[in-house]
């Protein structure tokens, strides 16, 4: 079995940044792909940004294209979702999630996603 760990969330100014990190533990090799996903009250959970764990693709929502950028850093099995220039927009809770099938790739629908962080808060503040 292989859990997920969000950790690096807070409040930030508009066109400030933060990093988030997805530790990965247990059973890691399973895991093939990491994506982050991001949620408001009464919205549907929307994908951010994912990573294929050879990284090999990345690919972004358009919406933080060219102000996100997700890495990896196998030897501590750990994704990053650096975030550069917030907006008010950004404000959700923002999950990784784990894919263990090779065939999903950087998928950005979360039914494709079988394992699940607990979520950490960003706040934008104008």
């Amino acid at each position: 079995q292989v859990q997920l760990a969000e950790s690096g969330g807070g409040l930030v100014q508009a066109g400030g940044s933060l990093r988030l990190s997805c530790a990965a533990s247990g059973r890691t090799l399973s895991i093939t792909t990491v994506s982050w996903f991001r949620q408001v009250s009464g919205k549907e959970r929307e994908f951010v940004a994912g990573i294929f764990w050879s990284g090999s693709s990345i690919y972004y929502a358009d919406s933080v294209k060219g102000r996100f950028t997700v890495s990896r850093d196998n030897a501590k099995n750990t994704v990053y979702l650096q975030m550069n220039s917030l907006k008010l927009e950004d404000t959700a809770v923002y999950y990784c999630a784990g894919a263990t099938n090779w065939r999903v790739g950087v998928s950005d629908r979360k039914e494709n996603y079988n394992v699940w962080g607990q979520g950490t808060q960003i706040t934008v503040s104008s």
